[in-house]
């Protein structure tokens, strides 16, 4: 099995988001209308949301709205409010050493994600950052030193407010540090739980667990899986084996002093590597987030792919996996 990742730089909103979102809005506006178009907020609810909890970033969308064609569906979608219930894997964590450095895995479908290293610099700030929908983002890093990424906080609630990727863009679109951050995740509603990691180039950091019905909780806690403070899914917590992983992580950082290669290497090896992509929850990529230096590597068992703000250099990789066998264990 084999997916291909691209890596785009586009300044502005403009020709190449265009024609990204020509190509993928078949797919994901089949996704949003699973329910029906009724099920999902309409355009004016969305705007409003959108004008309420993140101002800063409308005038972003409405051109994203404006490039995308225009149409109702395009600008709700776009909007990330209310959408869909959707699930995924993912660890992630903050290196104890003597730079800043988040480490992480996207775990989820090989068929239902971008695929799309974006390096922009909409609005006036660089963002660098893989996609989720063409604007929000799953993981990425800015121009000013801030790095988040997200995990699936194991809970089925779901409410009303934003899509978590459209959570990440606006914090780093306006944030700079951890504690610009931090206000951002207290007040902005998401639509189901989420874990938020953010770190900063003074290496300040947070976890934040999102909920949809209850307050944000902060942790000082530099590893996030697939549970919060406590599990609260146990069957989605044993098919992720999130408890492990957490376990594992925890202790590779006060353990196993170590240094940062070997760290992100841990992660391409079980048990937080996994190759159950016919469940949606393999290992599509680990990222590590160098923010004092601006760069960031994707990795894979067998090849590295390094970018930065001084040296982004736009291409496409096909990246082979390994076939999964049935009923494999996360």
């Amino acid at each position: 099995m084999s997916v291909r990742f691209q890596a785009i730089s586009e300044d502005d909103p403009g020709p190449i988001w265009a024609g990204m979102f020509k190509d993928y809005w078949p797919a994901y506006r089949e996704w949003w209308a699973r329910e029906g178009l009724t099920a999902r907020p309409t355009y004016l609810e969305s705007r409003i949301a959108l004008r309420r909890h993140m101002p800063e970033i409308l005038p972003l969308y409405e051109d994203l709205c404006d490039l995308a064609g225009g149409s109702d569906s395009a600008a709700r979608f776009l909007s990330y409010y209310c959408p869909p219930r959707y699930l995924s894997g993912c660890s992630q964590a903050v290196w104890r050493g003597d730079a800043p450095l988040l480490v992480r895995n996207y775990d989820y479908h090989p068929r239902a994600f971008d695929g799309i290293l974006m390096k922009s610099h909409w609005q006036g700030r660089a963002v660098i950052g893989m996609t989720d929908g063409l604007f929000g983002l799953v993981d990425g890093m800015n121009d000013a030193g801030l790095v988040v990424s997200l995990t699936f906080g194991g809970r089925r609630e779901v409410g009303e407010g934003f899509g978590v990727p459209l959570i990440l863009r606006y914090i780093l679109q306006t944030c700079e540090t951890v504690a610009e951050a931090e206000k951002v995740l207290r007040r902005v509603p998401c639509h189901m739980s989420y874990n938020v990691t953010a770190l900063d180039r003074s290496m300040r950091f947070v976890t934040a667990y999102l909920t949809p019905d209850r307050p944000t909780i902060i942790s000082n806690t530099p590893v996030a899986t697939n549970h919060q403070e406590r599990v609260e899914w146990s069957s989605h917590a044993r098919f992720t084996a999130t408890v492990e992983r957490e376990k594992f992580l925890l202790n590779r950082l006060t353990l196993h002093p170590e240094t940062a290669d070997r760290f992100i290497a841990s992660f391409l090896k079980p048990p937080l590597y996994s190759t159950a992509f016919s469940r949606g929850f393999g290992t599509l990529y680990t990222a590590a987030y160098l923010p004092a230096e601006g760069a960031m590597q994707l990795r894979w068992p067998m090849h590295t792919w390094t970018q930065s703000f001084d040296s982004f250099t736009p291409g496409a990789q096909l990246v082979a996996f390994p076939d999964p066998e049935p009923g494999a264990i996360v």
